[in-house]
């Protein structure tokens, strides 16, 4: 599995990926995707940083599972009350947040658009460490109005602490985070509730 892991995140750095889009096409922290990607054949190996690498292929990879997770994930987020804007951070998010704003407006009755968040990891020039990400003006907008974020893992939090910072200074409302697999185990991130189906925890 680690071999495999190596491969396709170094095919994908050959690509032209950031350790950023390698981090979220793997499921696994910055940390490791770096790590993925300097590994040689021939070389000592370097220490790895100890992450999960999360493959859920089998929900992605099937519109119909997709859309039960979806619907689960829209129920988490109603027990913190409506929302207008679903914000699908991008890209993994995006499926899950596209799905969720349908299943919130047929579940509650009221228009729910769809916004998405392009995280500043994904920027080619990753030198401007403090620059945060950017909301798309294609799709919906969050001023004045409350919003779920929305996106498939949780690593360290870095991402959902950058979406939460940038829909507030949008005049957005963050009502909760949504995801699908939590691997810090948080309850909340900026004083907003994170909801998951599944957390992992470190024994």
């Amino acid at each position: 599995m680690k071999n495999k892991l190596i491969q396709k995140a170094q095919e994908l750095r050959q690509h032209g990926f950031t350790t950023g889009e390698i981090a979220d096409e793997l499921n696994v922290s910055m940390d490791t995707a770096r790590w993925l990607t300097l590994q040689k054949p021939s070389e000592e190996k370097i220490e790895s940083p100890g992450d999960f690498a999360i493959n859920w292929k089998s929900i992605g990879g099937n519109s119909t599972r997709l859309s039960y997770v979806s619907g689960a994930l829209s129920d988490l987020a109603l027990s913190h009350g409506e929302a207008d804007v679903v914000l699908g951070i991008a890209v993994s998010g995006i499926p899950f947040a596209t799905t969720m704003a349908d299943f919130l407006e047929d579940m509650t009755g009221f228009d729910t658009s769809l916004a998405i968040f392009h995280p500043n990891k994904h920027r080619k020039d990753q030198d401007k460490t403090d620059d945060e990400g950017t909301i798309s003006t294609n799709f919906g907008t969050v001023e004045g109005k409350k919003v779920i974020i929305v996106d498939d893992v949780i690593t360290s939090g870095k991402t959902v602490k950058e979406v939460i910072h940038t829909v507030k200074d949008n005049g957005g409302e963050p009502t909760c985070v949504t995801v699908l697999i939590d691997k810090a185990g948080l309850s909340e991130i900026e004083g907003v509730p994170v909801e998951s189906l599944i957390k992992v925890s470190r024994l």
